[in-house]
């Protein structure tokens, strides 16, 4: 539950050329329980052969922490449920974007483990409704762990299974950031493809985090 707009760059090294996306991904709190995430997207690739560039996607997330409490041991958790609009704004003869607009829906439950361990798995699933043929349900475990002097730690494993070709496309990141002031803190990504049906090999990237 917080509010902050983030400027990232990530590099993806591919299994022909690279990509740099730029991006910006931000949420603000609407209500106590209600959060509204964006995101914008520009690409930057050579995949074709050629160095093209161009928006790739635009997408906007309603999030509703439905309930919360305490479990057993005292430890809190947050349900959280959520729908995705995602707008394609590539050109996939540059290379760029899905081909597809979607829809996806989504449930998440955050716990706390233990003092500054927060677990959160969630399900989404993809669907698309117009352009490309997209159907694809992502399971998904984060892990947040705060750090001494303001800094944090974030594990992310995405296990996705696409239903057009059979595949699971799996990922894993790992993020490590620091707040040097309450409104400012930076980041690093390091990320990973998994398994034969990877879409990358590895990915890098950087970003600038501000909290209001």
């Amino acid at each position: 539950a917080v509010s902050n707009t983030d400027v990232r760059a990530k590099y993806f090294g591919l299994e022909q050329g690279n990509r740099v996306d730029y991006y910006i991904d931000g949420a603000t709190m609407l209500t106590p329980k209600t959060k509204f995430k964006y995101e914008l997207h520009y690409w930057d690739t050579d995949v074709t052969g050629r160095d093209e560039h161009d928006w790739e996607s635009a997408s906007l997330k309603l999030i509703h922490f439905a309930k919360d409490g305490k479990l057993s041991g005292d430890r809190p958790y947050r349900l959280a449920i959520g729908l995705e609009w995602i707008k394609d704004l590539g050109d996939q003869e540059k290379g760029i974007g899905s081909g597809a607009d979607q829809i996806a829906p989504l449930v998440g439950l955050a716990v706390g483990v233990r003092p500054g361990t927060m677990l959160i798995p969630l399900v989404q699933h993809f669907e698309s409704y117009s352009g490309e043929d997209v159907s694809q349900t992502s399971t998904r475990l984060i892990a947040l762990q705060t750090l001494p002097d303001k800094a944090w730690a974030k594990l992310d494993l995405k296990v996705p299974y696409n239903w057009e070709n059979n595949t699971v496309p799996a990922s894993i990141e790992l993020q490590l950031g620091k707040s040097y002031t309450p409104s400012f803190g930076a980041y690093v990504d390091l990320q990973a493809g998994v398994g034969g049906d990877r879409t990358y090999d590895w990915a890098t990237g950087v970003g600038l985090r501000f909290n209001y």
